[in-house]
């Protein structure tokens, strides 16, 4: 068995590794690992190392990988593992595919190449250095997985959103985001990640935010809908904005009166997706709020006058812009 001494630049600390040469046999796959946690079903007990072996096979990047190693001749990367215990903290799916190859060439497929870190390395570290791996650099975990590992970070260890966004070099509004649809599907009781992008959509607007606010079950309906399959991300983010920019057609569909692509529909010939309505209807309820006058009266002469002076170029162009909607009609 050979070894050299290296190290990994981790939060601008020198973590020791060494290159070794390891039996895959001695070697043990992390049940937290991001992908293989999100495999696994955890409701009775802690799953077996040969179970999370049958479920890692399963995957078509792990087949891939196998190919690829196949090909090459061995790994391109080494897997990175803690001394000690031997868990693989980064190449759980290498680990998977190479032990695939083994038990087709146990004396060709042996030991596998490992960089190994210290047995008392901090969990901090082992954490950023995921997070640069997979959520800030590479982009071979799925959003989902992403979600997961950020969510049991601040969750279950109990480590603060700005900390989590430190450690990972992202923002702590990214963090958070993650931290709240993982929590909402949880709550939702969804666990499939094929349907992570509808959540994130659905999260992400602040128009679909407000309805989920103010209307009553049109949260429940939607959440309905996508668990059944009913409704794609795409519509969730191009589609459900304008249905919630026209309440009285949102009400209907949140009842569950209308079928979705037919609200969309009568929500686009009310203007639910007008720009410019949206902005005449912003500027009417601001313009509109109890305190504007007190507020406008407050301030002094020459300020007073530059607001009249504004108001009135405002009522002239009002009056021309009725005028030409008045005669558009006649067409």
């Amino acid at each position: 068995m050979t070894q050299d001494e290296d190290y990994i630049l981790i939060r601008q600390k020198r973590i020791p590794a060494v290159a070794r040469d390891i039996p895959h046999e001695n070697l043990k796959f992390w049940p937290d690992n991001p992908r293989v946690y999100s495999l696994l079903d955890r409701s009775t007990s802690e799953p077996d190392q040969d179970a999370i072996f049958r479920s890692m096979l399963k995957l078509e990047h792990v087949k891939a990988l196998r190919h690829d190693i196949l090909d090459n001749g061995g790994l391109i990367d080494p897997i990175i593992v803690r001394d000690g215990d031997f868990v693989v903290i980064e190449g759980n799916s290498r680990l998977a595919a190479y032990r695939s190859l083994a038990s087709d060439d146990p004396a060709k497929w042996n030991t596998i190449r490992c960089r190994v870190l210290p047995a008392d390395i901090q969990d901090a570290d082992v954490y950023a250095m995921l997070g640069q791996y997979h959520v800030k650099g590479k982009k071979d975990w799925a959003p989902y997985e992403k979600a997961g590992f950020v969510y049991r970070r601040h969750v279950d260890q109990k480590v603060d959103i700005p900390d989590v966004a430190r450690e990972l070099g992202v923002s702590a509004q990214q963090i958070r985001h993650l931290v709240d649809v993982f929590q909402f599907m949880k709550d939702n009781g969804d666990d499939n990640r094929e349907r992570w992008s509808h959540y994130d959509e659905f999260l992400k607007s602040r128009k679909i935010k407000k309805a989920r606010d103010e209307i009553a079950d049109f949260e429940t309906q939607v959440v309905g809908l996508i668990k059944s399959g009913t409704i794609r991300a795409v519509d969730v983010r191009d589609q459900l904005p304008t249905i919630c920019q026209a309440p009285k057609i949102l009400k209907r569909f949140a009842k569950g009166d209308l079928e979705m692509d037919d609200a969309f529909t009568d929500a686009r010939h009310a203007g639910g997706d007008s720009i410019e309505l949206s902005k005449v209807k912003r500027f009417r309820s601001w313009i509109c709020e109890p305190d504007i006058l007190d507020e406008m009266a407050e301030h002094n002469a020459g300020v007073r006058q530059k607001i009249d002076y504004e108001l009135k170029k405002i009522e002239a162009r009002i009056s021309t812009i009725r005028d030409q909607l008045e005669k558009s009609k006649a067409h």
